[in-house]
């Protein structure tokens, strides 16, 4: 594994030494200050497995550190990084809905006795309202609608009558 060499600057050892010794902050930054003050090539640097006894860290949290201090600068070794925006959860909304919900009570494709996710799913990328989409998906959005023959409540399909225990019909 590459070893980076960490050399502090005078202004960032000393903001470091007064954030150890505060010692208020998230627990990561504090531990990355630590190996920071520690790893400093100046101040006579001690070797990581040094480090990995005083700190009680990994050795490759320690080469991380380095690493981000070197190549992207004092700030990125001790604060988080941002996570990368997420795309929308929900891919089925609208129109989208609507369709999977006509397609799902419609009568299933030739030769099936009735709709499955994978099928409901394939359908909605054939049809070009979807790129791609998984039947986890489709599964969430189908129990969103609370559709199926099995529910209790009313939901996008109506339920077949069923037969009532006193010999009529129940709709």
């Amino acid at each position: 594994m590459e070893k980076y060499r960490v050399s502090l600057t005078a202004e960032e050892r000393a903001a470091l030494e007064r954030l150890v010794s505060v010692g208020k902050g998230a627990a990561r930054k504090l531990t990355h200050a630590r190996i920071l003050l520690l790893a400093d090539a100046d101040a006579e640097g001690r070797a990581d497995d040094d480090i990995v006894e005083a700190l009680s860290v990994g050795p490759r949290t320690i080469a991380r550190v380095r690493k981000q201090f070197v190549t992207e600068g004092f700030e990125a070794a001790l604060l988080r990084k941002k996570q990368p925006p997420r795309p929308d959860k929900i891919k089925v909304k609208g129109n989208i809905e609507q369709e999977l919900v006509r397609i799902a009570c419609g009568d299933p494709p030739e030769g099936r006795c009735r709709w499955t996710l994978e099928l409901l799913a394939d359908e909605l990328v054939v049809l070009g309202l979807v790129k791609k989409i998984s039947p986890e998906t489709v599964r969430q959005a189908l129990k969103k609608t609370t559709s199926g023959p099995g529910s209790s409540r009313p939901g996008a399909c109506l339920p077949r009558p069923t037969r009532s225990s006193y010999g009529g019909w129940k709709t």
